[in-house]
């Protein structure tokens, strides 16, 4: 008996780590206004910042901006409305040029090539995977990557004239 409440504990220990989250990293699946997969991106806490690597295909050619949103729903039905206006806990103007801003979720530009495939390599210091930080991303109705349809001019309230949202993306916590 003592033998198999042993067992039945290693078991249990090993399927543990199968079921936890690493705070410390994240993903999330784009998809574009019909609903289909279009590119994804890792996220990783560092000290630096929150570095978010991937990419995105079958975007129009040239500059996208790119912000978190506020909330973890990408409805493309409803043009990705369900994601909310951008991910601003600490009650910023948007824009990494607007001396009122920026929004935590400001991000630089992507830029689609010729083909629209767009690799995205940024880091960002305004959010954070690590809970207790302002700008945790994991709270209660979680926060999405929300690409749109034009280039942000970096300054402009409350979304930089980035026009109509074309690709939308739900972060998720990464099993450890």
């Amino acid at each position: 008996m003592r033998r198999l409440v042993l067992i039945s504990a290693f078991a249990l220990a090993a399927a543990l780590p199968v079921h936890a989250q690493d705070a410390g990293a994240a993903s999330a699946t784009f998809i574009d206004a019909s609903g289909e997969e279009i590119g994804s991106v890792t996220l990783t806490q560092e000290d630096g910042g929150v570095t978010i690597s991937g990419h995105v295909m079958g975007i129009t050619p040239g500059e996208h901006g790119m912000h978190f949103h506020e909330t973890g729903d990408c409805d493309a039905s409803a043009a990705f409305e369900s994601a909310g206006s951008h991910f601003n806990p600490t009650e910023h103007q948007h824009g990494t040029e607007n001396p009122e801003g920026p929004h935590a979720g400001d991000l630089p530009n992507i830029t689609a090539d010729a083909d629209g495939m767009a690799d995205i390599e940024l880091t960002s210091d305004l959010i954070s995977l690590d809970e207790g930080d302002a700008a945790y991303v994991f709270d209660d109705d979680g926060t999405a990557l929300v690409i749109h349809a034009n280039a942000d001019d970096l300054k402009t309230d409350p979304s930089g004239n980035s026009g109509d949202r074309v690709a939308c993306a739900v972060i998720e916590a990464a099993a450890e």
